[in-house]
């Protein structure tokens, strides 16, 4: 003989369960919105990393929360000024991680009369208050607080940037740009 259940209990039973369920979509759906809410230098921030390190001016960026993949897109390439002077391409690509993004493309620096592109940058202790860029033949160090601040960023025109750039060079295996001014 089977026990015989009430179906006022199955019923109750049911709209625990349905509501339970809603409770939990509901969060979950509250989490994915609050994330979408985030802007990339709240990604940075979560990462150990400065907010200055990209400029003011993004119109949009996608994020590969897994890998780090990000894209960051502003409406024309720009120039802003540190310590030394750096150009921002129209689209900016890397790998986000804790303290560094890696496999940076879009970023240049200039050192001289040289540009270099920077190809990553990592805060190793953030205590020390420094902070490497890593262009390819040398690795520079900057103080932390040059970068607390999104920079103010200069449009540059693509005629401008055609006359900026006279060559392209080769030094110890890395591609260097040459200024002309």
């Amino acid at each position: 003989m089977s026990p015989h259940i009430p179906p006022s209990i199955i019923t109750l039973t049911l709209i625990l369960f349905l509501f339970l369920f809603s409770i939990s979509i509901a969060a979950a759906s509250a989490s994915a919105s609050a994330s979408s809410n985030l802007t990339i230098y709240d990604h940075l921030r979560q990462q150990g990393l400065p907010v200055g390190l990209l400029p003011k001016g993004i119109t949009r960026y996608s994020l590969n929360t897994a890998t780090g993949e990000f894209l960051v897109s502003m409406e024309q390439p720009c120039d802003a000024k540190f310590e030394n002077q750096v150009h921002y391409d129209s689209n900016i690509t890397g790998t986000l991680g804790y303290g560094s993004i890696a496999g940076l493309s879009g970023v240049t620096a200039q050192e001289l009369f040289l540009w270099f592109p920077v190809k990553g940058i990592r805060v190793d202790v953030p205590s020390s208050g420094l902070i490497h860029f890593d262009v390819g033949v040398a690795d520079k160090q900057f103080s932390l607080s040059l970068f607390e601040d999104p920079p103010r960023c200069t449009a540059v025109s693509l005629n401008r940037l055609q006359s900026q750039f006279q060559f392209q060079a080769h030094v110890d295996g890395e591609d260097v740009l040459r200024a002309t001014s």
